[in-house]
């Protein structure tokens, strides 16, 4: 049960719903007794009036259980109380609710009728039956409370979890990210250092390229979503940069319609294929080779962005399990689950189709 003060929990029975319940109950008690007396000799206004009265009657044992179940529930509120004694308590105000309420339509009654007297066996009859229909009806109050509580806390815990859950999520990201970022900047790196020490006359557009690349790279690194404009851009300045080292053993080609270019994906994924595609497909074959970047919208919604190479393939020693390509796919997995994928597929007459297929719900607003 809900922890509360006593005024709360004697409010939380004593209350204009339950006080309704009890109302509609010995209302419905009075008609169906009056169904005997309409169908007997009593005349029937007589008959009504009799039953407004008993069910007056039955209002005040009613409103008396009620009244000292709240009184229970007060005095049980935020104690520890062991379970016998809780028990005794509840057992007892209903006994005593009962036997007031009995008491109190006596008394009314006897004003009323002028009654002298009443058979003991009534009393305790009328004591015993209402004691039975309070305790049934305090029994389904506590198990009615019990239950809301537990949805309640459930609830809570549901969302607890789930903010675990997108707490873990955000430091997977991070930490594959933190992966990510020192491999694919170190590799770029390296290729530009080539790129200086062979053509040391092309320095000056090698680090003009270089600087526009960062420029490109820097303000996202830290962040897990991008748009597939920023993505363009950087692998862009980044195939500028290593078709200075290898001239026309590099060439690519991008498509993507303009309105696919607010759409949203992950940072370095786009990247990450582009570098995979140039380390393991074209840098090993001496003729080099041409990339070719896709983006184009699912029919159902989402888009699917490609790297396509015409490199040497699945022959390479990595056959796709690199660490790009590893941290990839779990980036995907945390972010988006099973929505989302990272398909290899062989090309004709060769090389490799690196495909990202995205859900919906990463497009922009």
């Amino acid at each position: 049960m809900e922890d509360s003060t006593p005024l709360q929990a004697f409010r939380r029975v004593c209350n204009l719903r339950l006080v309704a319940a009890v109302y509609y109950f010995c209302l419905l008690h009075a008609v169906s007794r009056s169904l005997t007396w309409f169908g007997g000799d009593m005349p029937v206004r007589e008959a009504i009036f009799d039953t407004i009265r008993f069910s007056r009657q039955s209002l005040l044992t009613g409103l008396s259980l009620l009244a000292f179940v709240a009184l229970a529930e007060g005095l049980l509120a935020n104690r520890r109380w062991s379970a016998r004694a809780t028990l005794a308590i509840q057992a007892g105000a209903v006994a005593v609710g009962a036997a007031s309420g009995t008491w109190s339509r006596y008394y009314i009654a006897k004003l009323e009728k002028g009654y002298s007297d009443v058979s003991l066996a009534w009393f305790v009859s009328t004591i015993a039956i209402w004691t039975l229909l309070g305790g049934m009806a305090y029994m389904l109050l506590r198990f009615s409370r019990a239950e809301r509580a537990s949805r309640e806390q459930l609830g809570r815990l549901a969302r607890e979890r789930e903010l675990l859950l997108g707490q873990q999520t955000e430091a997977q990201l991070s930490a594959l990210n933190a992966q990510i970022e020192p491999h694919f900047l170190f590799n770029t790196l390296a290729n530009v250092k080539r790129l200086y020490e062979t053509t040391p006359e092309r320095g000056r557009d090698m680090l003009v390229a270089l600087i526009a690349y960062l420029r490109a790279a820097l303000p996202g690194m830290r962040r897990h979503e991008s748009t597939l404009a920023d993505e363009l851009e950087l692998v862009r300045h980044y195939l500028a940069i290593l078709q200075m080292r290898m001239g026309e053993r590099l060439s690519f080609g991008i498509t993507a319609d303009p309105a696919l270019l607010a759409m949203q994906l992950p940072t370095l994924v786009l990247p990450t294929l582009v570098e995979n595609a140039i380390k393991h497909g074209l840098s090993p074959l001496p003729e080099g080779g041409r990339i070719e970047i896709r983006a184009a919208a699912q029919p159902g919604g989402g888009m699917t962005v490609e790297v396509a190479d015409n490199g040497q393939g699945f022959g390479s020693a990595s056959g796709g399990a690199g660490v790009g390509l590893a941290n990839t796919r779990a980036r995907l997995a945390a972010r988006f689950g099973d929505a989302a994928a990272l398909e290899l597929e062989a090309a004709q007459p060769r090389g490799v189709v690196a495909r990202v297929r995205l859900p919906a719900q990463v497009l922009a607003a």
